[in-house]
C-alpha cells in the first residue's frame, strides 16, 4: 500500500548550502508577526543557521521573539495562529513556547518565545554572533550538519542532540571571547 505525503515531523534532515533570500524571508515574516503584535513590546531576532551568512542549514528560518515575561506569550497564540503558525507549547523546552508554520506543507519557519534576557535567549544569540563573527568555525558547523543530516534521515532529535557537543563548544569560545573583550 502506497504511503501518503510525508508530514513535517516525518521529512527526513536536509541540509542544504547558504541561500541569500533567507533573510529576506525572515524581515517579510518579521513584519507579518509586529502586523499582529504591533501593540505587543517585543524584541524579535533572526536566529540558527539561517541567520548566519554563508552557513549552510535546514531550509527552515528560526525567529525568536522576546517577551517581558513568558506568561504573556499564551495571549499571542491567537494572533499567530491567524498567521498561520501551529501552537506546539513548549515542546520539551521549559521557559520557550514553539511555533511552525508550513509552507507547502514543509516546515518553513519557527517562532521560539522565551522571555528576552533567558537563558534561552542570551545562548541562541550568543551562538549567532560568533559563527557570524568566525566563518571557519560556521564552516566546521555546515559540515557536521550535512554529515549528520546523512547519518540520522528522519530522526530529527537524534540530529538535533548529536549537534549538542559542538554547539555548546561553540558557546563556550564565545563566552571565552566576551570576557576576554
Amino acid at each position: 500500500m502506497a504511503k501518503g505525503p510525508v508530514g513535517p515531523d516525518e521529512e527526513p534532515v536536509v541540509v542544504v548550502p547558504y541561500d541569500p533570500r533567507w533573510p529576506r524571508r525572515y524581515e517579510e515574516e518579521r513584519a507579518r508577526i509586529l502586523g499582529v503584535l504591533a501593540h505587543v513590546r517585543i524584541d524579535v531576532e533572526h536566529v540558527g543557521s539561517t541567520a548566519v551568512p554563508g552557513l549552510g542549514a535546514k531550509p527552515v528560518v528560526d525567529i525568536l521573539i522576546g517577551l517581558r515575561e513568558l506568561a504573556d506569550g499564551e495571549r499571542w497564540v491567537k494572533p499567530l495562529e491567524g498567521l498561520g503558525y501551529e501552537y506546539k507549547g513548549e515542546l520539551g523546552i521549559p521557559g520557550r513556547l514553539y511555533f511552525r508554520r508550513l509552507v507547502r506543507r514543509r516546515r518553513a519557519y519557527q517562532v521560539h518565545m522565551v522571555e528576552k534576557g533567558s537563558a534561552f535567549w542570551e545562548r541562541h544569540l550568543l551562538f549567532r554572533n560568533y559563527l557570524r563573527d568566525h566563518p571557519a568555525r560556521a564552516r566546521k558547523y555546515y559540515e557536521l550538519k550535512v554529515r549528520l543530516a546523512e547519518q540520522y534521515g528522519t530522526d530529527r532529535e537524534g540530529y538535533t542532540e548529536a549537534k549538542t557537543d559542538f554547539i555548546r563548544s561553540v558557546e563556550a569560545e564565545a563566552r571565552a571571547c566576551l570576557q576576554q573583550a
